[in-house]
């Protein structure tokens, strides 16, 4: 992960000047002041080139492709490498570095210097590195390019200057440590072997010293020959030749027995007194059959042989297994004295280490743990308790315990959020792990001096949703919250969630939080939307919901007829709650399998639950499935705490619902939001008669070649194969399933041959549409021959417009208001943006019961491409926070001397804003173009065209050292960012690859 090091360090929402309290709500209409106007306007720029600068400092995560591992017991750190060429360095929690080499060659083994804060790396390109760790950013100090032979296995004894490379071809070299450059002594393949033999014994699997004398050094062949050569003699003192390949090799403490592992799943126990056989020959895994053969067992790659002081030396070793138990999971085995564990993984074994008391390897081991680096995860054993229980890991390894879906950043966040979501979260950890410290204990943890809360939240493709403490180089789970525990259970083949989707019915598509009030929402990919709050005391709830018929295609509305039959959409405001169990018959289909229809995708829990301290569900908004059409998904959502609205739509229209009252107040199409006043003055067309049964969700079409022609007529690659695709490149249809309707409706595969899973790890921006990918020729050439301006022939062409964007706050929703007043901004895929203002009640007791006002204004501006974002600054350039409700614990108990009363924070101008007059600046930016507007006159002040070649996937308007800037970032990899009137001249363009 990449951050700004010094952007960062200022990138806050820093409230302006200071806060007041609740103004009138209501709508404010009089004889406007004189707004200023642009020559009025004098912000002080103090932004420059140089306050940039992008650097990379931590990266979160369980490395990508691990491929080795390495302990330095004294120093107590570990080092993990990887096949893009990476080496993870992890000490205590906190103690986190990231290295990188500059060839990307895959690292092959590491070997550290125990205590001498030093590493060596050798890589895939046959290349060997030595890495220095005492400066604070570890560097390469030298590199050794082997070029007639490949590297396949280094050993470097303690406290030893020489580092044992051995080599494919069967030779062994000796490097100095000190100077880092080969010496004269090479052990020749043909020399360790006896002269007689005329077989290549193969590549050098293992290399380690006698700990009976350093200067006897083991060789292990693949072949099945071991050599113990003497270095000060040149010349071997014994050979053994067996007939299984080895794998590898381990000295009992005392220098008069080894083990080996071999191909056929064997262990084998040599005593130097006699190596003509080995000692001892043991199957582990593999048992005697009925006709008295042994079971076929796969091979053990490698075997660790520990002693203990007290008790029986530990055999730990991996894979074994028999090859008849098919399915089984990879293994490891850990051998104490008779008694055999087999510790079973979620992923393949890559390497395993045993963690000792001691470095020297003539004494007496003393195992504590075990590493296990996993695929995709890293596991630390606990030795000492016979039950063998695992450590909780305090890295943030497990990101993508189930796949990340969205993410969210937070900067500067309330300082007691992040110690009541770690309290909160403490009390729902797993138990069953080890009560001891963990093992990997080395290094120093210092905050920074500039250190500010930060939180990460990730909604996962399970449901889930996990806070993350992000303030320090370390991410650090502080709670976990389960959004399936909402619903009930769906039953295979039932509801219509088995319709949209065969798996991951609950994927979060969408999350907006608001730390001052606390409360959290979520949008999951059934078209749903879950309202919490937060308590710190648990509670017996039953939870609300409404249901919303957001289904609408204005092409098929031609009659006046059909449209008393079939109305798209209701008045403003006459939408009441309905309660989640009952699903109201949609007026056009009273035959029983359209009282079917009317239903949403999941059933919530229609009974009284429990619920724990934490986050707990408010309220549950689902869209419903229309005359056999299931809801398309929700592209965007706002929530205000200060207002008790929240808002959200898709491709068919707009929903504004009071949470407070849990009424539905505005539930309108796009086309009705502009009324007399819609810039491209769409005309209805004729209802099409062979219309293609299509789905809510994207499936693409097994045919590669089919999708490469696809993609080639669209401005950018579809984000599903790796690459984003801008919203507004495939216009969305009116909720049509996109697949053939079958026995038992439209089915959604989403792995399987050719198919790649749904859009799912798309960036916040390119997640807003989630939009259609057709199989027919027709729906092919109006989805990516289309342009991406908002150009009247693509109007002509689809009148969908889809909701992108929208921003509660205080503004100016027409241009006679005196007084700024609560609006809507909503911005649409066709780069249009609207004005709705509304009317809240001021009182608390008349804003439970009175119901608030809101109604478009007419008010519409244009811009090139999909509007992204809002943003609103005084006069003097200064940022506009949206006010926002104190949070208040509504479990708490009663205090009749303190009633809990609603304490809502709207931010004023700055103190000098008086000199211009009342207006602010809004900062509008879409795909394409940003633009400037003073309010309330709706004037532009200033355009900037971003980008031409490519388009802006994500941008925010944030302050960054005492000014504020508009940040971009592109489909092509570019960072831009903007001063306030829109000039390019801070020249940040950075590409990330």
């Amino acid at each position: 992960m990449k951050k700004f090091r010094k952007v960062l360090d200022g990138l806050t929402t820093s409230s302006p000047g200071g806060t007041i309290g609740s103004p009138s709500c209501g709508s404010a209409a009089g004889t406007p002041t004189s707004a200023p106007t642009p020559r009025e306007i004098d912000v002080q720029e103090t932004l420059a080139s140089e306050n940039f600068q992008l650097c990379k400092t931590v990266r979160h995560g369980f490395p990508y492709q691990p491929t080795a591992l390495a302990f330095d017991p004294v120093q107590k750190i570990l080092a993990i490498g990887s096949r893009s060429g990476g080496v993870r360095i992890l000490g205590r929690p906190g103690v986190d570095c990231f290295c990188q080499h500059e060839s990307g060659a895959a690292v092959l083994q590491l070997q550290f210097l125990i205590n001498e804060g030093a590493l060596v790396t050798a890589c895939a390109d046959d290349t060997l590195h030595l890495w220095n760790l005492r400066q604070r950013r570890p560097a390469v100090l030298h590199s050794l390019k082997f070029n007639r032979e490949r590297i396949t296995f280094c050993h470097l004894p303690f406290q030893s200057k020489w580092l044992y490379v051995g080599t494919e071809r069967g030779n062994t070299h000796i490097v100095n440590i000190e100077s880092f450059i080969l010496s004269g002594y090479v052990i020749m393949w043909n020399k360790a072997i006896e002269l007689s033999t005329k077989t290549h014994p193969g590549p050098v699997v293992h290399l380690s010293d006698s700990p009976k004398d350093e200067g006897k050094l083991l060789i292990g062949f693949e072949g099945g020959t071991i050599v113990q050569w003497d270095l000060r003699a040149k010349k071997a003192d014994f050979r053994i030749y067996y007939d299984e390949a080895i794998h590898s090799a381990s000295w009992h403490h005392e220098g008069k027995q080894f083990m080996c592992s071999h191909s056929d799943g064997s262990l084998t126990l040599w005593n130097l007194r006699n190596t003509t056989k080995p000692f001892q020959i043991t199957f582990p895994h593999g048992k005697i059959q009925k006709d008295g053969r042994k079971e076929s067992c796969k091979p053990i790659l490698k075997v660790e042989y520990k002693t203990s002081r007290n008790s029986e030396p530990f055999v730990i070793f991996s894979g074994g297994l028999s090859y008849d138990k098919a399915g089984r999971r990879p293994a490891l085995t850990i051998m104490h004295g008779k008694a055999m564990t087999v510790l079973e993984m979620d992923y393949p074994i890559v390497e395993f280490m045993a963690l000792c008391e001691t470095p020297y390897n003539n004494e007496v081991q003393e195992p504590y743990a075990v590493v296990v680096l996993l695929e995709k995860d890293l596991i630390v054993v606990d030795l000492t308790q016979s039950t063998f229980p695992v450590f909780e890991n305090p890295y943030s390894m497990d990101i993508h315990e189930s796949p990340v879906t969205c993410t969210a950043y937070f900067a500067d966040c309330p300082p007691d959020i992040i110690p009541i979501l770690y309290s909160i979260g403490a009390k729902h950890k797993k138990t069953g792990y080890s009560h001891k410290e963990w093992p990997i204990a080395g290094g120093t943890w210092t905050l920074g001096s500039h250190t500010y809360p930060e939180i990460i939240i990730t909604g996962h493709a399970d449901g889930s949703i996990k806070f993350w403490d992000a303030s320090a180089f370390t991410l650090q789970m502080l709670y976990k919250l389960k959004t399936s525990k909402v619903f009930e259970k769906p039953k295979p083949g039932e509801g219509r969630a088995a319709d949209l989707v065969e798996e991951d019915p609950f994927a979060v598509q969408m999350v907006s939080w608001c730390p001052q009030s606390r409360i959290f929402c979520v949008v999951g990919i059934s078209a749903h939307i879950i309202l919490y709050r937060f308590s710190k005391y648990d509670a017996n709830t039953q939870i609300v919901a409404l249901e919303v018929r957001l289904q609408c295609d204005a092409e098929d509305v031609i009659t006046p007829s059909e449209n008393e039959n079939n109305p798209c959409f209701s008045e403003p405001g006459s939408h009441s709650p309905q309660p989640h169990h009952q699903y109201p018959v949609s007026p056009g289909s009273r035959t029983p399998e359209g009282a079917k229809d009317s239903v949403p995708c999941l059933k919530v829990k229609d009974r009284v639950v429990r619920v724990p301290p934490g986050y707990q569900s408010d309220l549950v908004i689902q869209l419903l499935w229309v005359d056999g059409e299931p809801p398309q998904q929700i592209t965007s959502l706002d929530i205000n705490s200060a207002y008790g609205l929240l808002a959200f739509g898709n491709c068919n229209g707009l929903a504004v619902v009071d949470y407070l009252q849990k009424t539905v107040i505005l539930c309108m199409s796009t086309l009705d939001l502009y009324g007399a006043t819609d810039p491209y003055q769409r005309l209805t067309r004729s209802p099409r008669r062979n219309r293609q049964s299509t789905s809510g969700l994207t499936e693409l079409t097994d045919n590669q070649q089919s999708i490469d022609m696809e993609r080639s007529k669209s401005p950018t690659s579809d984000h599903v194969n790796g690459h984003c695709t801008s919203p507004t490149s495939q216009p969305c249809s009116a909720g049509k399933p996109r697949v053939p309707m079958g026995p038992e409706g439209p089915r959604l595969t989403r792995r399987g041959p050719g198919r790649p899973p749904f859009r799912k790890a798309q960036s916040a921006a390119c997640m807003e549409i989630s939009l259609p990918v057709s199989h027919t020729e027709e729906s092919r050439e109006n989805s990516f021959s289309r342009s991406r301006s908002s150009s009247v022939s693509s109007i002509d062409r689809d009148t969908k417009e889809a909701i992108t964007t929208l921003q509660f706050g205080e503004s100016y929703g027409r241009k006679s208001d005196a007084l700024p007043t609560p609006c809507l901004w909503v911005g649409t895929s066709l780069g249009v943006v609207l004005l709705i203002p509304l009317s809240i009640p001021i009182d608390q007791e008349e804003r439970m019961e009175e119901p608030v006002a809101i109604g478009p204004s007419g008010a519409v501006q244009m811009l090139k491409g999909s509007v992204l974002r809002f943003a609103f600054l005084d006069c003097m350039g200064v940022l506009i926070q949206s006010p926002y409700e104190v949070w208040r614990d509504l479990n708490a108990p009663e205090d009749p001397d303190r009633p809990r009363r609603r304490k809502l924070v709207h931010f004023s101008p700055s103190s000098s804003q008086d000199a211009y007059g009342e207006g602010h600046l809004a900062v509008v930016c879409s795909e394409r173009q940003a633009k400037v507007f003073i309010m309330p006159l709706q004037t532009c002040l200033f355009v900037h065209n971003i980008t031409e070649s490519s388009f802006v996937l994500r941008a925010d308007v944030v302050s960054v050292c005492n000014s504020v800037c508009l940040a971009c970032f592109c489909a092509n990899g570019h960072v831009m960012t903007l001063r306030y009137n829109l000039t390019r001249d801070l020249h940040v363009d950075v590409t990330f690859i």
